[in-house]
């Protein structure tokens, strides 16, 4: 399966991987996906603890987001009318938080879990037809990712800080991630309400306000297409409300700041809630608070390379198999990728580093078998294609003259 997911194909599915990967139908992947006595979590566990250990520099950021697959069907489990920025606005999907570990070395999605939204989650005919397991009720976003966190920390995954969006920055989450001994830099939005340590109490479009001119500092945070991009940024300490254990103000251990983003040219600000265990500097906070693009790009490459979204399951349990060995299949790729720039590292001039776009298509044909494409087999795979689709074409029509003729 995971040869057939990094293949070059047009499509990404138990048919056309089958097809890839020299078998005689579907039967064998799709068995694999939906009824093989195979544990998922602890494939992915393992392909975690396998991954970590090659890409861990011991300063590690963990970045929290959701992505979504848009769906022409509302039988696929989880999928429902949503708001989603990945598919610009509302619209039938299906949305997951996912997690990215993210160094100096690499980056790769560690953990994924399906959003349930409250209507399929309280709908018995949905989650009979779907196979969601009696125990797995609504939870939200935050909630999602608090769970993929714990379970990162039961696994011996350790990291410095997390960062991500506006929402995950609720206070519940904030709590689970310090009661983990981890930081973070959460991004929040301009009436997000801040206690400062005199006690007065203002929106983080109302706290810059109170940042020096002097105090805010020009620096680099990356490259774009037109060259290095610049914004000015400053820090303003303010009181912790986030302590686990209930305490509170100066009680708190550790550094609670408000993190500010200005626009060199239009002026305009973003919002980070910070916190760490001790002093940390400014520089440090801005490169947390810039990792969590990274997992943006996890997304893309993974629905790229690995058709992540691509699967065409609708059953509960057929997409956690199917997403973890895309996943399984995006952290071999990072791995070879941090391992390939370490043994060339100082030693190619006028190159840029190797990608893993690039990487991959140096392993295709060679590490990477090519797909099966002799012609005999390819004949087969045709007349099964139109015999199934014969078949399903018979079998609707059979459906429509039942479902006309009764009153």
């Amino acid at each position: 399966m995971v040869n057939g997911l990094l293949m070059e194909l047009e499509d990404y599915n138990c048919w056309s991987i089958a097809e890839a990967v020299g078998h005689r139908g579907p039967h064998r992947l799709q068995h694999l996906l939906s009824r093989a006595a195979w544990d998922d979590e602890q494939v992915l566990d393992a392909a975690v603890a396998w991954a970590v250990a090659r890409l861990d520099d011991d300063d590690a950021v963990l970045v929290v987001d959701e992505t979504a697959d848009e769906k022409s069907s509302a039988d696929a489990v989880g999928a429902a009318r949503q708001y989603s920025g990945t598919v610009g606005g509302v619209a039938l999907c299906q949305v997951a938080v996912t997690m990215t570990f993210a160094t100096s070395r690499g980056h790769a999605l560690i953990g994924r879990a399906l959003y349930l939204p409250g209507a399929c989650a309280a709908d018995d005919e949905h989650r009979e037809l779907a196979g969601v397991p009696e125990e797995v009720m609504f939870a939200t976003k935050p909630e999602l990712a608090g769970a993929l966190l714990q379970r990162a920390h039961q696994r011996g995954v350790r990291a410095s800080f997390v960062t991500g969006d506006e929402v995950y920055s609720g206070r519940d989450l904030r709590r689970a991630i310090r009661a983990l001994g981890m930081g973070y830099v959460l991004a929040v939005r301009a009436n997000h309400a801040f206690v400062l340590g005199s006690g007065r109490t203002l929106t983080a479009a109302g706290a810059v306000r109170l940042i020096p001119r002097g105090a805010w500092q020009r620096m680099r945070t990356g490259h774009g297409s037109k060259g290095s991009r610049h914004y000015d940024w400053a820090m303003l300490e303010v009181t912790g409300d986030d302590a686990p254990g209930g305490q509170h103000g100066q009680r708190d251990a550790g550094r609670s700041a408000l993190l500010v983003r200005r626009h060199r040219y239009t002026g305009t600000c973003s919002y980070y809630r910070c916190w760490a265990p001790g002093s940390v500097p400014l520089a440090r906070l801005i490169a947390v608070a810039q990792a969590r693009w990274k997992i943006e790009e996890n997304h893309q490459l993974a629905k790229q390379v690995a058709g992540l979204d691509s699967g065409q399951v609708i059953r509960w349990r057929s997409w956690h198999r199917w997403s973890a060995l895309c996943l399984l299949a995006c952290m071999y790729l990072a791995v070879t990728v941090a391992l390939d720039r370490d043994s060339h590292a100082g030693l190619e001039t006028g190159l840029i580093p190797v990608t893993i776009p690039e990487m991959l298509r140096m392993l295709r044909g060679t590490v990477i078998p090519p797909p099966l494409r002799a012609r005999a087999h390819r004949q087969h795979w045709s007349q099964w294609r139109r015999r199934h689709q014969y078949r399903a074409s018979q079998a609707h029509q059979r459906w429509n003259a039942y479902a006309d003729a009764t009153p």
